[in-house]
């Protein structure tokens, strides 16, 4: 005769599954710090013009992100409303990472997705056209800038959580004042690279591209050494410097937030400077400001490489 059926350990599998995912977890977390040398990933900080204790820590993945949607926003002469829409809604939507996945064929910044004509899966997977294609539907809707935000935000995304794009607006809201260049030296980064890219040494011509992928044409760096660029503030028109001068601020800063991917050492403008260090240096006094009879200090941003 069969024995006795043998009773069933209801709470053994939750706890093999539960091993499972903390085995995962620290096999994770000991490949990133394999990969980083056992250093955490480089951080960035972007704080409040004014002071208040407003302050916003986010990784160098998202810097870089981020300054790509503000630099295509207003290269097509969005208002830096429509850059803290966008920086919102990707924040909310993919955390400001570039991923492959998403609900259903969603994908990228925005989570756009191919069945619903927002482009194909390689155009959406490039962020400047992501955003290109966010800000063109944004500008069709109505009065946005007046709008709330989650409510701009969900004409262009048409989301099943419309008011989830709120929360992200405090955040949202700093970074587009840095990354436009209306809220000057109030962004930071460590700028060291981690993991294998600390080997590779600084391009000034990786510098360039991603410039001119980001603004377009009208920027147009100069080679300023072996390891430097030089690049041009633009003129704008019926400007009384002001306007030149925010320019200037925004090509500086998105430089800050790019410099763990390009290797950049240091930017100089306006007479301030930034350097890269694990500490997250801050925007200092240039120690060699240009002559006072030159306008170099604000008709243009210098950009240092690593070597």
């Amino acid at each position: 005769m069969p024995g006795p059926p043998t009773p069933v350990r209801r709470g053994r599998l939750p706890r093999i599954g539960a091993s499972v995912v903390v085995l995962l977890a620290v096999a994770g977390y000991v490949a990133a710090q394999y990969a980083t040398g056992g250093r955490p990933a480089p951080r960035c900080t972007v704080t409040a013009a004014h002071g208040g204790g407003s302050s916003y820590g986010f990784t160098s993945e998202q810097a870089v992100n981020a300054a790509t949607i503000s630099a295509v926003g207003t290269s097509r002469g969005m208002p830096e409303r429509a850059v803290t829409i966008a920086l919102a809604t990707a924040l909310q939507e993919s955390g400001l990472r570039n991923i492959r996945y998403g609900d259903r064929d969603s994908l990228g910044l925005f989570q756009q997705r191919p069945s619903e004509g927002w482009g194909t899966r390689k155009q959406i997977m490039d962020p400047v056209y992501a955003a290109e294609r966010f800000y063109a539907r944004l500008e069709k809707v109505p009065g946005y800038s007046r709008l709330p935000l989650t409510v701009a935000a969900q004409r262009v995304q048409r989301s099943g959580f419309p008011q989830a794009y709120a929360k992200h607006e405090p955040d949202a809201t700093l970074l587009a004042a840095a990354l436009t260049g209306r809220a000057a030296a109030s962004l930071t980064c460590e700028g060291r690279p981690s993991g294998a890219e600390a080997t590779r040494a600084g391009d000034p011509a990786g510098v360039d591209a991603a410039l001119v992928r980001d603004f377009g044409r009208e920027v147009a760096p100069r080679p300023a050494g072996r390891n430097a660029l030089r690049v041009p503030v633009p003129t704008v028109p019926a400007s009384a410097g002001a306007a030149e001068r925010q320019r200037g601020w925004e090509l500086a800063q998105w430089a800050v937030a790019n410099s763990s991917a390009l290797h950049i050492e240091q930017v100089s403008y306006a007479g301030r400077e930034w350097t890269a260090g694990e500490s997250g240096q801050k925007w200092r006094t240039a120690q060699n400001p240009p002559e006072p009879s030159r306008r170099a200090a604000v008709d243009e941003v210098r950009i240092t490489t690593g070597q």
